[in-house]
C-alpha cells in the first residue's frame, strides 16, 4: 500500500490551468479504475488544504471539472484519462460479489460473458485471514448458464453497472407484487451491501489468483461474514465474472514490460462490495453490535483507514436511515431505488421537474444504467463530444443509486451552461425549453451515425402516402439513430394548399413532442368603443362575447355583427393610452389574451372603398393652467379620444380642416348649430379670439414665404391650430393653402390645439369617455375553464391559415401565398411528450393560461386521430410524469409528478419526495404530460 501511495503524485499546476493533475507510473487503465477512489479523495483533501482553490472559479467552466490522469510505462506512449471530480459515489465504479442466483434471475445478462474460477478455500490456524485461490476453469468463457448442473455456492463479480441495473429490476419486481398501498420494501426484503478489503495478487507458480481476506483489514462483523459466504458451508464454491476485471489484471502482469516484475509482486489491496448473502434481519442487528463493540475497541480503525475503491474512510462511508441499528458502521441499505430528489440551486427547479420525468421513463433509465458510454458519438459535430450525454448519464444514475441523499446536479448544470449559455446563471427558465434541448443534445451526443449521408428529397410522383412516408422515415433514420430517436420521434403529415390555384404539397416531418393550443371553452365579455366617420352618430360603448383564447379575429367578427357593420365599411381597432393610439390591433391571428381588462380600445369604421389610403390621427391638446399656488407655466396636454380619417380626399390644410370639423360634428353641443360638410357659419370672424391672451404653443410660423412676406388665414384659424411634429419634437402648423406633408409609414399624425371658446363650444367631456375593457366586479370571481385534452389535440390538427410572416411559396403560382396548413399524425413514438402552451408572448406583455387540462391517466387512445392505420403498433397510452408550473410569468416555481410503478404516484419538489394520490395529480399547474404507450 505504501509502494503504491508513493507512485501517486501530486502536482499543482499554476493557478492559470485551474485544475490539479495526478500522474501515476507504469499503471494500465484498469489498475487506474482500482485506485480511482484513493485518487478522488486524496484530491478533494488536498483542494481543502488549499483554500485559495476551493472558490467557485474553480468550477467556472467545463475543465475545471474534471480530474486529469496522465499514464505512461515504458512499453506503450502516454495516455491522459479525464474523470468528474466528484464526491458523491454512486457505486458504479465499483466491483460487486452478489450470488449468481440472483444475477441469473434477472436476465441481464444472458448474453455476457464470464469467466468461472473454481475457488480453493484456506484459513490460518488463528482464523486471522481466509486464502481463496482461483484456478480458471477450462473452456468456461461462456453464459453463466454453463455450470447450472454445479450444487455449491455460486457467486458472480459485476461491475457496478451491471450490478444497478440487477437491483432496479429485482427492486420493480417485488413492487409489482407488493400490495398498492404499501408501495416500500419491508424490512424483511431489505439486504446489505457491505465493503469487504481484500487483497489480490497472481500465483505464478500455481497459475492462479490469490485473494487474502484478511481481520486486520476488516470490521470483525464483515470478516465473519465472509467466512460464512466461503468458509463455514463447507461446500465447494465457484466465481463467475463478468466484470472482466481479473482477466485484465492478469494480463497486465503477463504483458510488463521487462524489469517492472518486480512493481507487481507485491499485492494489491481494494475493496469488494459484497450484497446479497444475508440470511437474515437478526444476523445483521447481531453483526451491528459487534460493529459497535469493535469499533470501540479500536475507534483509530474506523476512522483514518483508506479505501482502493470506495470512499475515504469507514465511518461516513455509507448512506442509512438514521433509526437503522447499524447506522454509520459500513452497512448500507438497498431501498428505494428513484426516489431521489434533486437540490435546488438557485431557481433550477424547472431543470429538476423536467430531469426528473425523464429518469423515470423506463427504457430511458436502463440504457443509462448500462454501459453506454461504447455508443457516445464523438465526431458528431452537432453534438457535445458526449459531454452532455456523460453529465446526465452520471446524474442518473445518482438518482437511482440506494439510499441516496438529495443530488446536488452542479455537474450538470456546468455541462448544460458550457453548451447552452441561455441556461447559464440563476435564472428561471421553461422546463419545457429545457427538455427540448436536452432531447436534441442527448440525441446528437448518442447518435450511431458517424458521418450524415445528403439525401435529396424526392417528390410524392402520385405514390401513395404511405410509400412516401416511409420513404421519409427511412431518410430520417439514415441520419438519426439514437435511443433518443427510438424512444421519442415520431412522425406527421404537413399538408399545405394554395388558396389561388389549389396546388397541394405534402410532407412527412418527425417530431419529438406534440405542442397542443389551450382552446377556450369560456367566452370573454369586452367592452369597446365605436367611432363613426359619418359625422352624425355619436361614440357609443358596445360590448361583445369572444372566447376566452381567441384571436383577435373572433372579436371584429363580434363587433361586425354587434354593429351591423355594412358591407362598404371595414373596422380598425386600437388600444387607446393617454390620449393617443398606442397600438394598432390588425393581425387578424394576435391572441386577445394580449389585451388585458383594463385597457381601453376602441374601433373606427371607416370606407373600405379606399383602404389603401393613408390614415390621418387628430390628436387634441388645450391649454393646461396650473393654479396660482403652483407657480408653473401653462402648457399643452392631450384630451379626448383620437379622430382617425382616410387622407384619399385630402390635399391641402383646407380639406384636413373640413375633415376635422365633420368628425368633430357629433360632439358639438345642443345650444350651438349643427355644422354641416363644409359649412364654417359657426365659426365667424366676429368672434372673439379666446387665444389672444393665450401662450404660443412653440409653434414655428408656417405663414411666411420664402420671401419673407406672410399669407394671412382665415380668421377661423384661432379656434383650431392644426400641427405635426418636425424631427426635432416640436410643432409646425400646417399651412392651410399648402399641400398635405408626406405621411410617414403611411400615417400622418395631427395635433390639433383647441381655443378656450372651442372648447365651450364642444362636450369634451363625452369626447374624453373611454370605458375600460372589462370592469371587474367587487369580490367578483371568474370560473375556472376546463378543456379536455383531446380538444386540445383537435385544435392543433385543425386546418388554418398561415401567418402573413409565414407565407408559402406555391410552385404553380410562382409566388408567396397564404396557405392553408394541416397537420395530421402518422407515426406515434414509444414516449409521447405533451406540451400544454400555457405561455404566450409579445412585445408588450406575457401572460399564461391557467386553464385546467382534463388529460386521461390510463387510457389516453390516439386511434380515431391517426391519418394511417397500422396494426403494428398500439396507439393507446397511460401517463407515467407531469411537469407542473405553479404561479405566474417570471416567476413560479416547477414541480414533478411521477408513477413509480403501479399507480403509486410521487410528487418531486427539487429535493423533497413525497407520495401522492392519484386523484391529486390533475391540476391547472399541468404544463408537460409523458406517455408511454400500452402493449
Amino acid at each position: 500500500m505504501n509502494r503504491l501511495a508513493q507512485q501517486l503524485r501530486l502536482s499543482l499546476i499554476t493557478e492559470s490551468t485551474r485544475f490539479l493533475s495526478l500522474k501515476l507510473s507504469y499503471f494500465s487503465l484498469s489498475t487506474f479504475r482500482l485506485c480511482k477512489s484513493l485518487a478522488r479523495s486524496f484530491f478533494l483533501k488536498t483542494l481543502a488544504l488549499v483554500p485559495s482553490l476551493m472558490d467557485d472559479d474553480l468550477f467556472s467552466t467545463a475543465d475545471d471539472n474534471f480530474l486529469d490522469l496522465e499514464f505512461s510505462s515504458a512499453s506503450t506512449s502516454n495516455h491522459s484519462y479525464r474523470y468528474f471530480l466528484d464526491d458523491d459515489d454512486n457505486g458504479v465504479d465499483k466491483l460487486y460479489l452478489v450470488p449468481c442466483s440472483w444475477w441469473r434471475e434477472t436476465q441481464i445478462g444472458a448474453n455476457e460473458t464470464g469467466v468461472l474460477y473454481d475457488v480453493s478455500v484456506s484459513n490460518d490456524d488463528d482464523d486471522m485471514e481466509i486464502v481463496l485461490d482461483l484456478r480458471e476453469i477450462e473452456d468456461s468463457r461462456k453464459s453463466s448458464n454453463a455450470a447450472e448442473g454445479f450444487s455449491g455456492q455460486e457467486c458472480a463479480l459485476v461491475s457496478g453497472t451491471m450490478w444497478l441495473q440487477a437491483l432496479k429490476w429485482h427492486n420493480d419486481s417485488k413492487k409489482a407484487v407488493k400490495d398498492v398501498h404499501h408501495p416500500f420494501l419491508s424490512e424483511d426484503d431489505l439486504e446489505d451491501v457491505f465493503p469487504l478489503q481484500i487483497r489480490l495478487s497472481v500465483s505464478w507458480e500455481t497459475n492462479s489468483l490469490v485473494v487474502k481476506i484478511s481481520l486486520k483489514d476488516n470490521m470483525i462483523a464483515f470478516y465473519r461474514k465472509a467466512c460464512d459466504i466461503f468458509v463455514s458451508k463447507a461446500e465447494q464454491v465457484h466465481i463467475w465474472d463478468f466484470s472482466g476485471q481479473t482477466t485484465q489484471f492478469v494480463n497486465e502482469r503477463i504483458n510488463l514490460p521487462n524489469g517492472s516484475m518486480g512493481q507487481f509482486a507485491e499485492e494489491i489491496l481494494l475493496e469488494l462490495q459484497v450484497h446479497g448473502f444475508s440470511d437474515s434481519k437478526n444476523s445483521r442487528d447481531e453483526s451491528a453490535d459487534e460493529m459497535i463493540e469493535h469499533d470501540r475497541k479500536d475507534s483509530s480503525f474506523s476512522s483514518g483507514s483508506v479505501k482502493m475503491n470506495g470512499t475515504s474512510d469507514y465511518m461516513n462511508s455509507f448512506s442509512m436511515p438514521k433509526n437503522s441499528p447499524v447506522s454509520g458502521y459500513g452497512y448500507r441499505r438497498v431501498r428505494f431505488l428513484g426516489l431521489t430528489g434533486l437540490q435546488n440551486l438557485g431557481n433550477t427547479c424547472f431543470m429538476n421537474s423536467a430531469i426528473q420525468c425523464l429518469a423515470h421513463t423506463p427504457k430511458l433509465v436502463d440504457y443509462f444504467l448500462r454501459d453506454y458510454r461504447k455508443e457516445i458519438n464523438r465526431e458528431n459535430p452537432l453534438g457535445m463530444n458526449g459531454e452532455l450525454a456523460l453529465a446526465f448519464g452520471d446524474l442518473l444514475r445518482k438518482l437511482w443509486a440506494p439510499g441516496a441523499s438529495p443530488v446536488a446536479p452542479r455537474m450538470f448544470k456546468l455541462k448544460l451552461a458550457k453548451f447552452a449559455p441561455q441556461f447559464s446563471g440563476y435564472n428561471q427558465h421553461d422546463s419545457q425549453e429545457f427538455l427540448s434541448f436536452l432531447l436534441d443534445g442527448l440525441h446528437e451526443d448518442l447518435n450511431h451515425v458517424k458521418c450524415k449521408p445528403y439525401i435529396e428529397v424526392k417528390d410524392a410522383d402520385n405514390r401513395s402516402d404511405k410509400e412516401v412516408a416511409d420513404e421519409y422515415w427511412q431518410n430520417h433514420l439514415a441520419r438519426n439513430d439514437s435511443i433518443i430517436v427510438d424512444l421519442y420521434q415520431g412522425q406527421y403529415r404537413s399538408t399545405l394548399v394554395c388558396p389561388i390555384c389549389k396546388q397541394k404539397s405534402v410532407t412527412f416531418d418527425p417530431f419529438m413532442y406534440l405542442s397542443l393550443p389551450l382552446p377556450s371553452t369560456t367566452m370573454r365579455t369586452m367592452t369597446l368603443t365605436m367611432l363613426s366617420s359619418d359625422g352624425i352618430t355619436l361614440h357609443s360603448p358596445i360590448t361583445v362575447s369572444v372566447p376566452n383564447c381567441g384571436r383577435l379575429k373572433d372579436l371584429i367578427d363580434a363587433l361586425s355583427t354587434a354593429c351591423s357593420l355594412r358591407n362598404d365599411k371595414t373596422l380598425l381597432v386600437v388600444e387607446i393610452y393617454k390620449n393617443k393610439i398606442f397600438r394598432f390591433l390588425e393581425e387578424p391571428s394576435d391572441s386577445l389574451a394580449l389585451i388585458r381588462d383594463d385597457d381601453n380600445l376602441v374601433a373606427y369604421q371607416l370606407p373600405k372603398v379606399n383602404e389603401a389610403s393613408p390614415l390621418v390621427v387628430f390628436m387634441h391638446e388645450l391649454m393646461d393652467r396650473p393654479s396660482v399656488l403652483e407657480r408653473a407655466a401653462p402648457n399643452w396636454k392631450l384630451f379626448g379620444i383620437p379622430l382617425v380619417a382616410r387622407l384619399s380626399d385630402l390635399s391641402n390644410g383646407f380639406d384636413l380642416r373640413r375633415k376635422y370639423l365633420k368628425l368633430l360634428n357629433p360632439f358639438l353641443m345642443p345650444a350651438d348649430d349643427v355644422l354641416n360638410d363644409g359649412d364654417e357659419s359657426g365659426i365667424t370672424a366676429n368672434e372673439d379670439s379666446a387665444m389672444e391672451d393665450v401662450p404660443s404653443p412653440n409653434v414655428s410660423d408656417s405663414n411666411a414665404d420664402s420671401d419673407g412676406e406672410t399669407n394671412s388665414d382665415p380668421p377661423f384659424s384661432t379656434d383650431f391650430q392644426f400641427c405635426i411634429k418636425d424631427d426635432h419634437g416640436g410643432l409646425t402648423e400646417i399651412k392651410m393653402n399648402k399641400p398635405l406633408p408626406v405621411p410617414n409609414n403611411n400615417r400622418l399624425e395631427v395635433h390639433v390645439l383647441w381655443s378656450e371658446k372651442m372648447v365651450e363650444r364642444y362636450d369634451t367631456y363625452v369626447l374624453s369617455s373611454l370605458p375600460e375593457v372589462f370592469k371587474s366586479q367587487f369580490c367578483a370571481r371568474r370560473p375556472q375553464e376546463s378543456v379536455s385534452l383531446y380538444k386540445c389535440l383537435e385544435a392543433f390538427l385543425k386546418e388554418e391559415p398561415l401567418g402573413p410572416e409565414d407565407m408559402w411559396y406555391c410552385p404553380s403560382c410562382k409566388r408567396p401565398r397564404q396557405a392553408s396548413k394541416k397537420l395530421d399524425l402518422w407515426r406515434l413514438p414509444e414516449i409521447l411528450v405533451v406540451h400544454l402552451k400555457r405561455f404566450s408572448y409579445s412585445r408588450i406583455i406575457k401572460n399564461k393560461l391557467e386553464t385546467y387540462v382534463d388529460f386521461p391517466v390510463e387510457d389516453f387512445d390516439l386511434s380515431t386521430y391517426m391519418a394511417h392505420k397500422d396494426g403494428q403498433f398500439s396507439n393507446r397510452y397511460e401517463l407515467y410524469a407531469i411537469s407542473n408550473h405553479y404561479g405566474g410569468m417570471g416567476g413560479g416555481h416547477y414541480t414533478a409528478f411521477v408513477d413509480h410503478g403501479h399507480c403509486r404516484w410521487y410528487e418531486f419538489d427539487d429535493e423533497n419526495v413525497s407520495s401522492v394520490s392519484e386523484d391529486r395529480i390533475k391540476t391547472s399547474a399541468a404544463y408537460v404530460l409523458f406517455y408511454k404507450r400500452v402493449t
